[in-house]
């Protein structure tokens, strides 16, 4: 396999690579007052995994806004759209929390991809019910996930806890929109 380098103005898209990941990973000597650097940190690092997962429901969402169809298509649509906007909203309320915690957020694609923590989104264009049915799994691993994390870190930072409290109350309305569109009317998804 022939590997061909693309450059930028004298700067090789490799050494660019490693001049970034050299920054990425720098994290600052300090944390919020009242909590300690290495307590700070590792609360981070637990939010760097929520990071990831809620960029990753933001890119499933705005994938089945795209691919949707049906007799619900614009329903679905319209509401999914809505749904990328807040979820996303959450990831920017995470990173900054992160920063405000010393370390540096990740969202880059690359991370996204190595740190994957779900199966890959298997529908490309299909039924508003094929999307939603698998959506809904996404959205019970993302709130499971953020109750994970508030299980072990919700004592040590009550702001942090807050976030992801409020989050959790937001991402279980938005499931409860999907799940509407699923219950069959006596109550069953």
């Amino acid at each position: 396999m022939n590997t061909k380098t693309i450059s930028f103005p004298s700067l090789t898209l490799t050494e660019k690579s490693q001049a970034l990941t050299a920054d990425i990973n720098k994290n600052a000597t300090h944390s919020v007052p009242g909590i300690d650097v290495n307590t700070g940190h590792s609360i981070a690092e637990a939010l760097q995994a929520r990071l990831q997962g809620l960029n990753e429901l933001a890119l499933i969402l705005k994938h089945a806004h795209w691919n949707v169809v049906g007799p619900q298509f614009i329903a679905v649509h319209e509401m999914l759209d809505s749904q990328v906007d807040e979820v996303r909203d959450f990831v920017d309320e995470i990173a900054e929390r992160m920063a405000a915690l010393g370390v540096a957020p990740n969202g880059l694609s690359g991370n996204l991809v190595a740190n994957r923590q779900t199966p890959e989104y298997p529908l490309g264009r299909a039924s508003a019910q094929d999307h939603l049915r698998i959506i809904d799994k996404f959205y019970s691993f993302n709130i499971e996930s953020h109750r994970v994390v508030l299980a072990h870190y919700g004592e040590l930072d009550p702001i942090s806890e807050d976030l992801l409290v409020a989050q959790t109350r937001a991402l279980e309305k938005l499931q409860w929109f999907i799940r509407a569109h699923l219950d069959n009317g006596n109550g069953s998804i």
